[in-house]
């Protein structure tokens, strides 16, 4: 008899191309004891073929330096691409053990690749002679990129101040990964159970029934369950009668990160500007706000604040218009009450009833979320020919996800579309949109969307307010970013592109929710199948710019809180709160509204947005004036349509973004189409 002997090495799925149809991740066979083995064989297959360029005794050129750089790690991008979004998406207490244990490895690693002299002497030697090399736009980029990527690594550094900096990285790796898991802890620690019936005054009944049914399955039958997540805290706010209780989750809300307890981040985000000012100040800027946004469109800290500060003298005052509307709403109940935080949702609710006849809950039944879903589908068949067809028999991470395969109108494959619409304890909260592989050449990519919307509850299937509508479709923006792209480099594909300009493709989607056209299209009502009438689209349409003040001016001071922590030019005991109090007071924020992110929670900054959350205001310029070209010529045309996906969405960062946008308008943006948009003009 004939055994099969196979090396266990050998049976880790991330050390080969996934052996699946269309190289999806095996879900189905990926262990937790594949990860590690995996990372470290990916780091040496890296390291190995690093070494491969340096020893190379031939001159220095794009391809052998450049291209074989971009093309280094494979095993890294397959286990990267897999772990880091199922940390983010249904994470295990094992899983963030591990995450700790190996941030900070992957921090050095990327620091000996990017600070390894005889590398970037070789880079330096491309770079030194790109004029001479006939390269395409792509090319070119792809090289100053590359470049000035070992530059802000701290490549051109001395010895001392590349192991300070070597430090400062390992450092805010583990800070940057405590910050995330505290604000994920915090989320999932609160639970308001509720046992009176009396106290659920005003709620609806489906919520009721969502809140009875997690509270059965927290072990407390009988009550009812409330958490901080969206589809949860959002519509307390909205419907609650019962003012003490909204004051309870609003505040447990706003003060995750700063109660004191085990997930305190108070600390870590003291920790976090000072570092980043230290690595800052090594890499020769006076502050991290003009070394972050060296690398982006804005290009400095004062072009940044000027577009903030400007727009906050618009938005401020509609704001507090928008509050003393609300407050003469309050008085007429005659409780004598005083407008507070806690009531914005709950009397904006009522006012858009008096104010426009429409009420929230009339919306939601024409928003099932296979219609929304399907009818973003629809645009961009509409727009660009593709179709999504949904698959059986992919692997996945959860029950709950579903994959779609995407292609072209010519019936060529664009890639392979992940969704993960439910909120539940391992996935932190938000939207977001990530690659299990990203595009370049003749390989397209795997890209999911991540979000928490409302569950199915017994028969009532998820529906969507009209905000989580604009979600989908801001989030299936992105995926469309990821998904049609078509660069020849990994490291300039898809939504590798600067921050302030990464959200263009996102936000444009979000006009096309809510255009009536493409309403009837999708909003049906899940029992009846009745297209959403004529009456309530044109409600629609009256309140778009309803409750902007409030909307606007939360955004902005978190955008400016980001960046006043970030333009910190002296080392200083940071004491969080009072820092962000000060902020808000120089500001003339009311106390009626809060920072959409406090510095305790706020994710977006300690991760990718550093000095960089301006960028959805900043997006929003480019994406309210691109979508007037679609309003001159027809929001289904073609040639619009195709200059769009031509020169933005299939261009990754082969060129300037500001380049890319020009080629696309034929102009610069203006920003009267955001103001319009907003209610400000």
């Amino acid at each position: 008899m004939i055994y099969s002997c196979t090396p266990k090495a050998e049976q880790n799925p991330f050390f080969s191309e996934f052996q699946t149809e269309y190289g999806v991740p095996p879900f189905d066979q990926i262990k937790l004891e594949h990860y590690d083995p995996a990372f470290k064989k990916g780091m040496e297959e890296q390291l190995a073929n690093i070494d491969a360029i340096i020893n190379n005794q031939e001159a220095p050129t794009f391809e052998n330096v450049i291209v074989a750089l971009d093309q280094s790690s494979p095993i890294m991008n397959r286990v990267i691409g897999v772990f880091f979004n199922l940390t983010e998406a249904e994470t295990t207490p094992e899983l963030q053990k591990l995450s700790e244990d190996i941030t900070p490895v992957l921090s050095e690693h990327s620091d000996n690749i990017y600070l390894n002299a005889e590398l970037f002497k070789k880079v330096d030697a491309v770079n030194g002679q790109k004029d001479q090399l006939n390269l395409t736009t792509e090319q070119k980029r792809l090289l100053e990129e590359t470049y000035k990527k070992f530059v802000r690594s701290g490549a051109n550094l001395g010895n001392a101040e590349q192991d300070r900096l070597r430090q400062i990285n390992m450092e805010l790796a583990k800070l940057e990964l405590a910050f995330s898991n505290n604000v994920l802890g915090e989320n999932n620690d609160f639970k308001l159970f509720v046992d009176k019936e009396a106290d659920l005054a005003g709620l609806p009944e489906w919520f009721k029934e969502s809140a009875a049914l997690e509270a059965t399955n927290a072990g407390q039958e009988g009550k009812w369950l409330f958490t901080l997540h969206n589809p949860s805290r959002l519509p307390f706010l909205q419907y609650s009668e019962n003012r003490p209780l909204r004051e309870k989750i609003y505040m447990a809300y706003i003060n995750r990160g700063s109660n004191g307890n085990a997930f305190d981040n108070k600390e870590n985000i003291a920790k976090v500007a000072t570092l980043r000012l230290e690595k800052a100040n090594l890499l020769g800027f006076d502050s991290f706000a003009n070394f972050a946004l060296d690398n982006a469109m804005a290009k400095n800290s004062p072009a940044v604040m000027d577009f903030l500060n400007n727009l906050w003298q618009y938005a401020l005052p509609k704001a507090k218009a928008e509050a003393k509307e609300l407050q003469t709403l309050m008085d007429k109940e005659g409780k004598g009450e005083k407008l507070a935080a806690w009531d914005w949702w709950y009397y904006t609710e009522k006012l858009r009833k008096e104010k426009y006849n429409l009420d929230e809950e009339e919306l939601k039944p024409y928003f099932k979320l296979e219609n929304v879903r399907d009818g973003a589908f629809d645009v961009a068949n509409k727009l660009y020919g593709i179709t999504f067809t949904q698959m059986q028999g992919v692997p996945v991470y959860h029950p709950d996800v579903t994959v779609f395969e995407v292609k072209d109108a010519d019936g060529s494959q664009l890639g392979i579309f992940y969704v993960d619409y439910f909120p539940r304890e391992g996935k932190r909260g938000g939207a977001w949109m990530s690659n299990y592989r990203e595009q370049y050449g003749s390989v397209r990519p795997l890209v999911c969307n991540v979000c928490n919307f409302t569950k199915p509850v017994g028969d009532m299937p998820s529906l969507l307010t009209l905000d989580e509508v604009e979600t989908l479709f801001h989030e299936f923006g992105h995926g469309l970013h990821g998904l049609l792209t078509k660069c020849n480099y990994l490291g300039i594909s898809g939504t590798n592109v600067s921050r302030d300009f990464v959200e263009l493709p996102s936000q444009v989607m979000e006009h096309w929710a809510t255009e009536p056209e493409v309403l009837k299209s999708y909003a049906k009502h899940y029992a009846t199948g009745e297209v959403i009438p004529d009456e309530l689209i044109e409600k629609i349409q009256n309140q778009s710019t309803f409750n902007q003040g409030f909307m606007t001016t939360e955004l902005l001071a978190a955008a400016l809180l980001d960046m006043d922590l970030h333009n910190l030019t002296e080392k200083q005991d940071l004491d969080a709160v009072a820092f962000e109090k000060a902020a808000m007071d120089k500001l003339g924020l009311i106390p009626e509204i809060a920072p959409r992110y406090r510095l305790p929670y706020f994710n977006h900054i300690v991760g990718g947005y550093a000095a960089g959350y301006y960028s959805y205001l900043w997006a929003e310029v480019l994406d309210s004036d691109a979508f007037e070209a679609f309003k001159e010529n027809g929001i289904f045309d073609k040639k619009t349509a195709n200059l769009f996906r031509s020169n933005v969405l299939e261009q990754g960062n082969s060129d300037d973004p500001m380049v890319l946008y020009r080629n696309f308008r034929g102009a610069d943006p203006k920003l009267d189409a955001l103001l319009k948009n907003r209610g400000m003009k």
